[in-house]
């Protein structure tokens, strides 16, 4: 099976995520998309998070109704800090006859050397750098090109750190995010200022 592997706080999750996900599926014939939300992203040490039960749960009214996409919570339950070769390793370990794909935005490709263990990752995945409507990234000289695949995908401005902020202020998330995404924040009114989050799932 050809497994897409898609890593990230999802702190929502929003239309451009899962428009990401979609065009990679399509595009590489895979048979699977695998969202794996990070219990503590190692990108973003120190800055507050919503809890993972939240999380997940926007995740799955999110992925709901589409037979290719699925919840993966390997990095909730290991707890501590997120690391993709970990993931990785034991995502292999239990399905060894598995391709695995590992779905990052092209603009991560400049860090991807200083991620923990890349070479690692490497072996383990092929890595699908998407451009999400920026310049399109270039293959740092330090990674081996035929891991790496480039992909274009639909210019979507959407970021969840704009999600938290409108909702911070009051503004409307419609369109941004599906929309029992949208309701799940207004329910449990998650964003409700900058720094704090009132849900304690």
């Amino acid at each position: 099976m050809k497994l897409g592997i898609y890593g990230g706080t999802f702190d929502p999750i929003h239309l451009g995520h899962l428009i990401l996900a979609e065009t990679v599926r399509e595009e590489l014939e895979l048979d699977e998309v695998w969202f794996v939300p990070a219990f503590q992203n190692p990108h973003k040490q120190g800055q507050s998070t919503t809890p993972p039960k939240a999380r997940m749960e926007m995740l799955r009214f999110a992925i709901a109704g589409n037979p290719f996409f699925r919840l993966n919570e390997l990095e909730i339950k290991r707890k501590g800090t997120s690391f993709t070769y970990e993931t990785l390793q034991t995502i292999h370990k239990e399905n060894p006859d598995d391709e695995l794909f590992l779905l990052i935005g092209a603009d991560s490709l400049t860090d991807f050397p200083n991620w923990r263990e890349p070479e690692t990752i490497l072996e383990l995945a092929q890595v699908v750098a998407v451009n999400r409507g920026r310049e399109l990234a270039v293959i740092p000289e330090s990674l081996n090109a035929d891991r790496v695949t480039l992909l274009n995908m639909p210019a979507i401005d959407i970021s969840a750190t704009d999600i938290r902020r409108r909702c911070a202020e009051r503004e409307s998330i419609r369109y941004l995010t599906p929309r029992s995404v949208q309701l799940f924040i207004e329910a449990n009114q998650l964003y409700s200022s900058p720094e704090t989050d009132s849900v304690t799932m």
